[in-house]
């Protein structure tokens, strides 16, 4: 199996200004997820950004780069244009890897790298949420699927709902069973990839804000692995920063 991770990389956070930047042991954040990339078994690895800092960052660091359009409304435009720049074939698989994800398990990228076919077009990974409290905080996205492993519905909301259980003050889910938490990783085929911007935003994705769902709006099926591991979290906040750093000795 050959895939290529291409990362989307922007300056710009209103939470953590220069994010990319921020320096995690010495490197740059963008060249940290770029590094786990690699390790993951992928043909290439290249940056995705519309700044100069970046670029240059990347360059240091001995990190494929590839400069950008600055309008692109999503990261998947962006790694879009990429994708299409350095000449990849329409059966080439893209993993999007968020340039947030420092320390991203290099296993879980090639094993959503893994479920995509002539079938499937586009891959994503999820696993079962620990607590209640979770499952009802619409800032953890979940994903309903069905027997095959393909995506039913992506969800802020407590899905699938518990009628009875979500009925009683002891909120609970029934016994053995507990919702999936989408991780947000992504693989499509390069086919997939080039055509995704050209797809009509969908009012499922506008009202979630969650853009996987114009795929599921227009037919295409997504695969979900499913792992048992518990992903480190990204880089969000000031406290994450400080967490992956202490994990790099800062």
């Amino acid at each position: 199996m050959s895939f290529t991770v291409i990362i989307p990389a922007r300056l710009a956070s209103t939470r953590l200004p220069n994010k990319p930047l921020a320096d995690l042991g010495g490197k740059p954040m963008v060249v940290r997820v770029a590094e786990r990339a690699a390790r993951a078994g992928a043909t290439q690895v290249v940056v995705a950004t519309d700044h100069a800092d970046i670029f240059a960052a990347c360059r240091e660091h001995g990190i494929d780069v590839q400069m950008t359009r600055a309008d692109h409304p999503s990261g998947t435009d962006r790694i879009a244009e990429v994708a299409a720049s350095i000449g990849l074939s329409p059966d080439a698989t893209v993993v999007n890897v968020q340039g947030d994800e420092p320390l991203i398990d290099p296993a879980l990228i090639a094993a959503v790298a893994a479920q995509i076919s002539k079938d499937v077009p586009m891959a994503t990974a999820a696993h079962a949420i620990g607590n209640m409290s979770d499952v009802l905080n619409p800032n953890v996205v979940k994903v309903v699927v069905n027997m095959a492993g393909r995506a039913l519905y992506f969800s802020r909301a407590a899905i699938p709902w518990h009628r009875d259980g979500f009925a009683q003050s002891n909120v609970h889910m029934p016994d053995g069973f507990m919702p999936l938490r989408h991780i947000g990783i992504y693989a499509y085929s390069n086919r997939f990839l080039q055509e995704y911007p050209r797809l009509a935003v969908s009012p499922l994705e506008q009202i979630e804000a969650l853009e996987q769902l114009r795929a599921l709006w227009h037919g295409f099926p997504i695969a979900v692995h499913l792992t048992e591991t518990i992903p480190e979290g990204g880089v969000d906040t000031p406290e994450d920063l400080e967490r992956v750093r202490h994990h790099f000795g800062r």
